[in-house]
């Protein structure tokens, strides 16, 4: 699995906050844009969204030129319903509290900060978006097969409950070829040309890569075959 990239959106018009909170944020995440009021960190997060990069929290301060933090906030979350932002304001005011409350806001910090309490809470939100991430990742990759074997789309590796079953190369090729579209019914000539490059391959050469793989999952077996047709993987689900 790739090592995903976490990506957070600083938005500040102080020069001496804004250094300070970049430097805590590197700490912590791996890409950290910076924007210096409301309007130039919407463009920023447009341009963003439109190349369709995402950022895994935006923080902001409220009060700033050309365009505040909540009205910021208003306009990505028109775009992105989903953006978390955490917001640091000088201003502990209750109307902006109260405004920001279906904002998707997680987190209000009041100025000057409190350093310990800022990291302990960006440390939570970087561990939640990469659990989240790894489990659609995860989700993604990871085929059940049936109640029993489980395939991984990009390791090309079958599972038997959490365990790796061992198969040789054009055993490897027999799963893939049958997990691509599963319970599509693939053509004896479809798989000796994806396993062997070859439509000529002998239908006993065949045969016999399926039975070792047949033999090997045997205890919940997945492997159909319809006559005349070909294969097929039927999860009965």
């Amino acid at each position: 699995m790739s090592e995903y990239i976490t990506r957070v959106l600083l938005v500040e018009d102080e020069e001496d906050a804004r250094e300070i909170l970049s430097f805590y944020l590197d700490t912590v995440f791996d890409e950290v844009k910076i924007a210096c009021d409301g309007e130039e960190g919407f463009d920023l997060y447009e341009k963003a969204y439109n190349e369709n990069k995402t950022f895994d929290l935006v923080l902001t301060d409220i009060q700033m030129p050309n365009m505040d933090g909540l009205t910021m906030i208003e306009k990505i979350t028109r775009l992105n319903e989903n953006q978390k932002f955490i917001i640091v304001s000088a201003y502990k005011d209750e109307e902006y509290l109260f405004k920001s409350i279906n904002l998707n806001v997680i987190s209000y910090f009041v100025k000057p900060l409190e350093v310990k309490n800022m990291m302990v809470m960006l440390k939570k939100v970087k561990s939640k978006v990469l659990e989240d991430k790894s489990n659609v990742i995860v989700e993604d990759e990871l085929v059940a097969l049936n109640n029993t074997y489980k395939y991984n789309r990009k390791t090309k590796q079958l599972y038997k409950n959490d365990e790796l079953v061992d198969l040789t190369k054009k055993e490897k090729l027999l799963i893939e070829a049958l997990a691509k579209n599963i319970k599509e019914i693939k053509t004896k000539e479809y798989l000796k040309e994806f396993i062997w490059n070859d439509a000529n391959t002998s239908d006993a050469t065949m045969r016999t890569v399926i039975k070792r793989v047949k033999d090997k999952i045997a205890d919940d077996d997945f492997i159909v075959s319809k006559k005349g047709l070909g294969y097929l993987i039927e999860r009965g689900d």
